[in-house]
């Protein structure tokens, strides 16, 4: 693996290493026998991640009891989602592996490609600190944040904001963005929704789609109080 191969994927992730070696070291498998591999960053990483992701819910989700929270958090950090994000980012393409494990498909493994992001994570953790971890996190887990932070697999805000309006027979509903910040690996929108040619909420995301729906979780709130 080369040194450009490293610098194209620091741009899909939006984080480049001071330390080469240690994002390396995040793809080494046991069975390589190499002397070294990735099993203590993704111990790091593992407690990384779940740090990052909890303080994301608790700040996001305040109404939220703590069984609630710990649920949601499940479903962001479980193997099924982390091995996702690794097919997402084509990390299997930078896994170094036994013979053996990769002949028997361990480059597509669940396990293995789960046990890669929270090892990159980590990686990040020990080469930037833990504001860059937390940003990787948030950049890696976006979609699955949108999902959980707009109604956890239910009818998301935006749907039902609609449906109470439409009841209302209100049917003038725009979100507009009006105004972004950040660099395009870490874009932050700001939304407003008008409803009848009137703004009644705002919303703040790392995309158009997420700042739509907090903008449209804020309005369903306060109207069915």
């Amino acid at each position: 693996m080369t040194q450009e191969d490293y610098s194209e994927l620091e741009k899909r992730i939006g984080y480049t290493f001071h330390d080469k070696k240690l994002l390396k070291r995040a793809f080494i498998h046991s069975s390589a026998d190499v002397g070294e591999s990735y099993e203590r960053l993704e111990f790091l990483g593992d407690a990384v991640l779940a740090l990052a992701v909890s303080e994301h819910l608790f700040f996001e989700r305040p109404e939220d009891k703590e069984g609630d929270l710990t649920k949601c958090r499940a479903a962001l950090v479980n193997e099924t989602a982390l091995a996702e994000v690794a097919r997402r980012l084509d990390l299997s393409g930078y896994l170094i592996l036994g013979r053996g494990e990769r002949h028997s498909g361990g480059a597509d493994k669940p396990s293995i490609l789960a046990d890669v992001v929270e090892a990159m994570i980590g990686a990040v953790y020990v080469d930037g600190g833990f504001e860059e971890a937390k940003s990787l996190v948030n950049r890696l887990l976006e979609k699955s944040f949108e999902t959980v932070l707009s109604g956890g697999g239910f009818r998301d805000f935006k749907t039902r904001l609609q449906e109470y309006y439409h009841k209302l027979g209100i049917s003038d509903i725009k979100y507009t963005v009006y105004k972004e910040e950040g660099p395009p690996h870490d874009r932050t929108f700001y939304v407003k929704l008008v409803v009848c040619g009137e703004e009644v909420a705002r919303g703040q995301g790392r995309s158009k789609k997420f700042a739509e729906q907090k903008a449209a979780k804020a309005a369903y709130l306060t109207a069915v109080k």
